[in-house]
């Protein structure tokens, strides 16, 4: 691209230095990409907001470096019971059963200040990453190789930066969505809660519930999760004529919080009062301008996917910019971003709508009707789910044009031999673009040699020990072996992100799926050239 106002500063600007922005920021460092990250606070809030993760963003996590850092943060997330009218248990929301999927617990709960603050640390260890605080963005202005960002230091400089592209993560009431006059629609859920933060004391802990809990009660739903160590959080529907900051006064909250706990059982950490809102930005970019995070969408928390979505945000359009930045790609892939994050973002959201509208129904006959009918779901019991099956597949963008099985959906990370021990997939393959394939398959060795012409993907075969090629890795749970089997495919093409481009069932097909990839860079690279004709046009 050619430069005609001189040096561009930076690559990426990244405007809120908040989960979402930490890890695009982390992660364009790791890439070598020039990156400014702007918050207009000083610090990191000292108070928890988002309480839960997941295996696909601890992946991540871990891919980053970061285990040994967050892990002490972290613990499993206790199953989630739902409780109807009369207190009967109607509803059990839990983990996928051992092996996990993804080679980590898949469902957690975290203290985000102590966790954003290590992102932030990871973001900045980088020396191409320069971190400002107190920063407020007050302008953009775009151009045809750049964005002019006006920025009001905290002393109330102004001055001006320029970047190839923005990313906005600077939260609900986002600056840049607002600047790049992206609308949001409105996915129809508005209700008001109070969220209470409790640091327990130990004698108390043990007359609360073990498990994270909805009490369903049409006088006054309650949602009850257990954080790490001593943190306990209810979040309580406020009624019809409650005054929200009336309501978030101690000496109100401790009569709320009156059937599990009295003030001496513990500390008052945060009371907050929020209007649980479900909206999605209607397009998440214009030109080199774009959004993720809650600048991009809102919905309600009762699954604890709303970070979850945010850092889905950072990871699908990371190694998208990357790739344009790298000229590996043309400035077209980017629009894949919206196709697949906002389609996502409104599945999910409108499952967690759902169960919310589920819990939060006033009406006592219509919630006994509910009670009812979950029972029936479940044949008569307790309807049992896992939060990993609410969570939606991609369903268009940067995919295979081929509709197969298990295309969409996150590909899953078996645990490889290594010795006396066992090491994550990711480990041992990297995490570029990357060929899977079933070691057991007759096609394996064919595969392997095909993959061979192709130095822009990595390969590898798996498989159970002695149960396939001699060189295949071996994995120790057969994870990917009953992938494969349960999908009837015998290979897999794998994003950057952990995304399955698509799957085969013998060696013809891997090669009509490489030569499909291999056709969109032939257009990325017309593309390219047809716009460095068009800029050596005087």
């Amino acid at each position: 691209m050619t430069d005609t106002a001189g040096a561009i500063d930076y690559d990426v600007l990244v405007v809120g230095f908040g989960p979402t922005g930490a890890v695009a920021a982390g992660l364009l460092g790791g890439l070598g990409h020039r990156t400014l990250v702007i918050d207009r606070l000083t610090d990191v809030y000292d108070k928890p907001r988002a309480i839960a993760l997941d295996h696909e963003i601890f992946r991540h996590f871990d891919n980053m470096g970061l285990t040994d850092a967050i892990s002490p943060y972290i613990e499993p997330f206790t199953a989630s019971e739902h409780f109807g009218v009369d207190g009967q248990l109607i509803r059990r929301i839990d983990m996928v059963a051992k092996p996990y999927p993804l080679g980590y617990t898949p469902s957690m709960v975290f203290s985000q200040p102590a966790v954003e603050a290590e992102l932030r640390c990871h973001a900045t260890s980088f020396s191409n990453v320069r971190a400002e605080l107190g920063v407020e963005l007050l302008d953009l202005v775009q151009t045809s190789d750049r964005v002019e960002a006006r920025l009001k230091d905290s002393d109330g400089r102004h001055r001006s930066v320029t970047a190839r592209y923005v990313l906005g993560c600077d939260g609900a009431s986002s600056t840049v969505r607002q600047i790049a006059d992206l609308a949001l629609e409105d996915l129809i859920f508005d209700e008001p809660w109070l969220v209470v933060d409790v640091r327990v004391n130990e004698d108390a802990l043990a007359s609360l519930p073990q498990c994270s809990a909805q009490f369903c009660n049409p006088a006054r739903p309650v949602s009850f999760l257990i954080g790490p160590k001593k943190h306990r959080r209810w979040e309580i529907m406020l009624l019809p004529g409650e005054d929200a900051r009336q309501m978030e006064r101690p000496d109100n909250v401790w009569k709320l919080l009156a059937p599990w706990l009295t003030p001496h059982d513990g500390e008052l950490w945060r009371a907050a009062s929020y209007r649980f809102h479900a909206l999605v930005a209607a397009e998440w970019r214009n030109g080199r301008i774009l959004i993720a995070g809650d600048a991009a969408h809102q919905q309600p928390p009762f699954i604890g996917q709303g970070m979850c979505q945010g850092l889905r945000d950072a990871t699908n359009l990371v190694w998208k910019l990357d790739h344009v930045l790298k000229g590996v790609s043309s400035d077209s892939l980017l629009d894949s971003y919206t196709v697949e994050r906002k389609q996502h973002v409104i599945e999910l959201t409108g499952k967690i709508k759902a169960i919310g509208q589920s819990i939060c129904e006033r009406d006592p006959a219509a919630a006994r009707r509910r009670d009812a009918q979950i029972l029936a779901d479940g044949g008569g019991k307790p309807l049992l789910l896992t939060r990993q099956e609410i969570i939606p597949p991609l369903r268009a963008g940067c995919l295979s044009q081929h509709e197969m099985p298990a295309r969409g959906t996150l590909f899953p990370q078996p645990r490889i031999a290594s010795g006396p021990t066992a090491r994550l997939l990711d480990d041992v393959t990297g995490t570029g673009w990357r060929v899977l394939i079933d070691g057991r398959s007759d096609d394996a060795t064919s595969m392997l040699s095909l993959c061979a012409t192709r130095p822009d993907v990595s390969a590898a075969a798996v498989a159970p020990a002695g149960a396939g090629l001699p060189s295949a890795l071996e994995e120790t749970e057969g994870v990917l072996a009953n992938w494969f089997d349960r999908h009837g495919v015998v290979a897999a093409i794998v994003r950057p992100d952990h995304y399955v481009f698509g799957t085969v069932r013998n060696a013809s097909e891997l090669g009509d799926l490489l030569r499909e990839i291999e056709l969109r860079r032939r257009d990325v690279r017309a593309r390219q050239d047809s716009r460095s004709d068009m800029e050596r046009i005087p």
